[in-house]
């Protein structure tokens, strides 16, 4: 391995990292078409080439780094999309994907998040659907390995919005997919949950960045693109008052004790709703630059009907219960929520349409 390494270290850094890339798919090819058991992992020797030559992490610290230039590390993603689309098998797809983006816990991780980003946000401009496969099955493995605490995850992934805030954006939007509260094990976990608190107070316009990247202009039809995470989180916070007290029911019928879950993270969702009103009338502002008031749906009316239809099934669950105060904070919410996303143009629809919409939910204050 070391011939290799000093092979690549006398080549300009896009044509050494195309090779890496090249190593990568004869290796781990080679071993996946030889291997009858699990998955086989990478050497660290292969590892390091990937961090030093691919995301310029050097091995040796007295080794100045070569760095692509702009011009080099765009057609190091043209050369990575098309690998992957040109890649006929699905394992060996993402074998290599997770060669090449699976976290360590190292200082390469910063790199690997920025690379990623930029790869997933050109294989949604061009459809590399490959890529965007690879990406889920990554994303849901990081998920598993942060919600169960691995150090490592926790450690790089509370670091991911300094190193790629636009990765960061998306990754809120899918994990606010993810997590619908449609049952128990689709409540957002605890740390993951106060991860994206943190980073969306801190900045709320995280949000918008996906949105504010989009090419977009007033030519378009009337319609919605799904172009932030605001959807995902109003749904997180009109529904988790109402989720823990399902909760709650469901151990009191068991004959468990009360749940104080629900409680400990109150002050949280208060936060994240407090955000997310911030972050309409940010959205306004973008909104009218881009003459697109009254063009572009972000909140889609049809979203928030089906919104509307999860809570009044969860009310309506909830009413044997003494759940009053928690019904009526989440139609508190869903109401500021409502009103103000009509009155900064995120939600098209007149009062009328929103009244008959909210029509089967419980009467509230």
């Amino acid at each position: 391995m070391s011939d290799i390494r000093h092979a690549l270290l006398r080549r300009d850094p896009l044509s050494a990292a195309k090779e890496v890339l090249y190593h990568l798919d004869i290796s781990l090819g080679s071993a996946l078409q030889s291997s009858t058991g699990p998955t086989p992992g990478l050497e660290k020797s292969t590892v390091e080439l990937v961090e030093e030559f691919i995301f310029h992490v050097p091995k040796d610290r007295n080794i100045q780094p070569k760095r692509m230039s702009c011009v080099q590390e765009l057609q190091l993603l043209e050369i990575m999309c098309s690998y992957f689309q040109e890649q006929s098998k699905d394992a060996i797809r993402q074998i290599i994907f997770s060669a090449l983006f699976s976290l360590q816990g190292n200082k390469a991780d910063e790199s690997r998040m920025a690379m990623l980003g930029k790869l997933v946000s050109m294989a949604i401009a061009v459809c590399r659907v490959p890529i965007l496969e690879c990406a889920a099955t990554w994303l849901q493995v990081l998920m598993d390995d942060y919600c169960t605490l691995v150090p490592c995850a926790i450690s790089t992934l509370q670091n991911i919005c300094s190193a790629s805030p636009r990765f960061c954006c998306q990754l809120i939007t899918a994990v606010t997919a993810l997590y619908d509260f449609s049952s128990d094990e689709l409540t957002p976990p605890p740390a993951l949950l106060e991860m994206l608190v943190g980073w969306i107070t801190e900045d709320p316009r995280l949000l918008l960045l996906t949105f504010i990247n989009t090419p977009l202009n007033s030519s378009l039809p009337l319609g919605c693109l799904e172009i932030t995470p605001l959807l995902g989180l109003l749904r997180w916070c009109v529904k988790a008052p109402l989720a823990y007290q399902r909760s709650r029911k469901l151990a009191l019928t068991n004959g468990h004790g009360e749940s104080e879950k629900g409680t400990a993270y109150e002050e949280l969702y208060s936060k994240l709703h407090l955000s997310v009103l911030q972050v309409f009338l940010m959205l306004q502002v973008h909104l009218t630059e881009q003459n697109l008031i009254g063009r572009l749906a972000v909140l889609p009316v049809e979203s928030v009907a089906a919104l509307v239809e999860e809570v009044s099934r969860l009310c309506e669950k909830l009413m044997p219960l003494p759940a009053a105060n928690h019904i009526q904070l989440a139609l508190d919410r869903l109401a500021q929520a409502l009103q103000v996303a009509m009155a900064t143009g995120a939600l098209l629809c007149t009062r009328e349409d929103l009244r008959t919409l909210c029509s089967r939910l419980p009467h509230n204050k």
